[in-house]
């Protein structure tokens, strides 16, 4: 099973016009739903005199958690074709929204699928993908005369550390990718009297 997945590495904008409208579009990195719902609120303030703000979003390295929003276009029209697109490219980790100035002409349900769809294609093609892990947090626990064994682990594995404290018992938050968990966990148990948590 992987241990990488792709999102955007940073935000990024696209249009596309056709017969007088114009569809804005805005691919941003994001984290949770939280802050999804923060960023609409700020573009429906922003771009309060657009016709409609539709979007679609995609989080999770296992990409199961999204949804498309049509914001009053025909059924289908909008949000599932901007996630058409995120899913495509197998991004998550992603909002993309698109902003539809009403140029007076109807385009069809076909003519709006379209719209929708390029001016996503256009606001990704404008932002860089990146690869990244999935990483697995550690919080290991031992007494200080147990420090020598657990940094040689430590640097035979190399996982980023997050924080350590020296106290009466020492403390060191590790992270390091998926596939390699198991391996650091299962050589860190080994040393008795080390206390190790995962997923912190």
């Amino acid at each position: 099973m992987s241990d990488t997945f792709l999102t955007i590495r940073q935000s990024s904008e696209g249009i596309y016009k056709e017969k007088g409208s114009k569809f804005l579009s805005f691919a941003i990195p994001v984290s949770n739903i939280d802050e999804i719902k923060d960023i609409i609120k700020d573009f429906r303030k922003r771009y309060f005199d657009a016709r409609h703000i539709c979007y679609a979003y995609m989080l999770g390295h296992e990409r199961k958690e999204f949804r498309a929003n049509d914001d009053g276009e025909p059924s289908g029209t909008a949000g599932r074709p901007i996630l058409g697109q995120i899913n495509s490219r197998e991004l998550t980790d992603i909002l993309v929204i698109v902003v539809r100035y009403f140029g007076g002409i109807l385009l069809g349900t076909g003519g709006l699928i379209i719209a929708y769809k390029e001016a996503t294609i256009d606001a990704l093609n404008n932002t860089e993908i990146t690869e990244k892990t999935i990483d697995i947090k550690f919080q290991v626990v031992f007494g200080y005369e147990l420090m020598n064994d657990v940094m040689r682990i430590i640097k035979e594995l190399n996982p980023e550390v997050i924080s350590q404290h020296f106290d009466n018992n020492c403390e060191i938050s590790l992270s390091i990718r998926q596939s390699e968990a198991k391996i650091l966990e299962s050589k860190l148990n080994k040393i008795i009297e080390v206390e190790v948590k995962s997923g912190i």
